[in-house]
């Protein structure tokens, strides 16, 4: 899709907002999209619940092959499944190919949660064929990647990721999922974020308790991201067969 393609389309959404709709109109178009969005969710849980215990590694879909977080990433996944662990990606390219390709080189499982967009995300080729699962919407790919994952690996990316990096933390704060581990990998890239959770949300606005810091653990190297995940589920005498 072009550029005036996507503006255009943004355009048309907008001016539906402000577009007066009769009842039947309305009761037809919402009706089916809850029938599709319980279809993604039916068909995510069915597909996602054979899969054992996985880790999920989120970051940019722009890092290129030759970037060190990319190669990081790809070092991640394979000492992930050579651990046990199968690896969930969003499925596109970049940091979340990386983590398929790991995972895919070294005999793992490897799994993709693509979503539908107009520009960036394709499915890469690294991704198990019958663990690929299309979504188009969000929040219904976010409720898989909590649902089915046992870990989180936070590698550098955007909005995106932001996006997944707090939601975990939420649903992890708010007591709503079990505290599954986080692991931050990047101290250059994450350092200024963490220092302003901890100064000025934690320290200066009181909006968020010391304890919740301590969900995060930050790394440099793919061993160290690692051993948390392993570190964390020995305390409960868990492996990635249980």
């Amino acid at each position: 899709m072009s550029e005036k393609e996507i503006e255009s389309n943004e355009e048309l959404l907008i001016r539906e907002a402000f577009v007066e709709k009769g009842w039947n109109e309305i009761h037809s178009q919402d009706s089916w999209q809850i029938l599709k969005t319980v279809a993604e969710f039916v068909d995510g849980f069915d597909r996602l619940a054979k899969i054992g215990p996985s880790v999920t590694i989120y970051g940019s879909a722009r890092t290129k092959p030759d970037h060190k977080y990319y190669q990081m990433s790809v070092d991640i996944a394979a000492r992930l499944v050579k651990n046990g662990y199968g690896v969930i990606t969003g499925g596109g390219p970049g940091i979340m190919e990386a983590g398929n390709k790991g995972a895919s080189k070294n005999g793992g499982k490897s799994i993709g949660l693509n979503i539908k967009l107009p520009f960036e995300q394709v499915p890469n080729q690294y991704v198990d064929p019958d663990k690929s699962i299309n979504f188009d919407y969000f929040f219904a790919r976010k409720v898989c990647f909590m649902k089915y994952s046992q870990g989180f690996i936070i590698m550098p990316g955007g909005f995106g990721t932001l996006d997944e990096l707090f939601e975990a933390l939420t649903l992890i704060q708010t007591k709503k999922i079990a505290r599954f581990p986080i692991v931050m990998v990047g101290t250059e890239y994450w350092k200024g974020l963490l220092d302003w959770l901890q100064n000025t949300m934690c320290e200066n606005a009181n909006n968020i308790n010391p304890e919740d810091l301590k969900l995060i653990k930050l790394v440099d190297t793919a061993e160290d991201a690692v051993r948390v995940i392993d570190e964390f589920y020995a305390k409960y005498l868990l492996k990635p067969n249980f």
